[in-house]
Parts: structure tokens; sequence; C-alpha cells
């Protein structure tokens, strides 16, 4: 895919997790996808394969919350295989506190696929807001 393709690829996915809708997001990501958090939060770290990032990241994060999040792009960038996404994120965590954070997600694709994602975070407000991953 060109990079402009890439960038609208991203666009639709982005487009729908701002509606709350994940599965786009979700159906992208090939098997072998790896996710990295940086930082030194106990969220950070690489979650590697699809089933990984499923089970050790996103199913601990969305029990945190009361509904799903949004996800919104303000800028998204793309050269080559990489796409560089400017978000913010809104949810409210059961413990009723906003979780509205700010992101930005470099993604590599490969073959219309994600293949990978560094994201960049206020790790603060995680550390303040979200208990650890195997609560």
């Amino acid at each position: 895919m060109t990079p402009t393709e890439n960038k609208a690829f991203i666009k639709k996915i982005m487009d729908a997790r701002a509606r709350r809708d994940h599965a786009p997001f979700m159906a992208a990501m090939s098997d072998d996808f790896v996710w990295r958090i940086v930082g030194s939060t106990a969220w950070s770290g690489e979650y590697v394969g699809k089933t990984e990032v499923q089970e050790r990241l996103l199913k601990p994060l969305y029990r945190q919350f009361t509904a799903p999040s949004s996800i919104t792009a303000t800028r998204i960038l793309a050269d080559g295989d990489c796409v560089v996404a400017e978000c913010h994120g809104h949810a409210t965590t059961v413990a009723g506190q906003l979780y509205a954070n700010t992101y930005c997600f470099v993604i590599r694709m490969a073959d219309g696929k994600l293949r990978g994602m560094t994201e960049y975070m206020d790790t603060a407000l995680v550390e303040r807001v979200l208990g650890p991953p195997g609560r």
C-alpha cells in the first residue's frame, strides 16, 4: 500500500475508535502484531501477538472502564509503511475517574495489516488513574 492508502486505512480505523468501535482496529492487526508502550508504568512494555495484546493488554484495560473508550485522531501523517496518529482519548473508570489521555501512535503497516505500534502517552495519568493490568 502507498503512504496515502496507509493513511486512509488508519483514518477509517481511528474514525471507528472515535465512535467507540474497536472492531476495525482488532480486525486490522496481523497475528504477529507487536504493541510497545513506552515508559515505566505497570502497562509499559511489549505485547507480542494479537492474542497476547487482547488477553494481557486490552481485556484488563477495558475492565477498568465503564464503557469502551473513545480515541479521536487529531492528526495523521504517513511516510512509507509508517503512519503516525496523534489522538485524544476519553473514558470513565469504574471508580468514576475521568481517563482522558493524549497519545501518539507510531504504526507500522505491511500487506494491508497493522504489524506493530509504539504508543506514547501521558504516563503520569496512567499511574494516577489506572490500576495495574493484573488487577
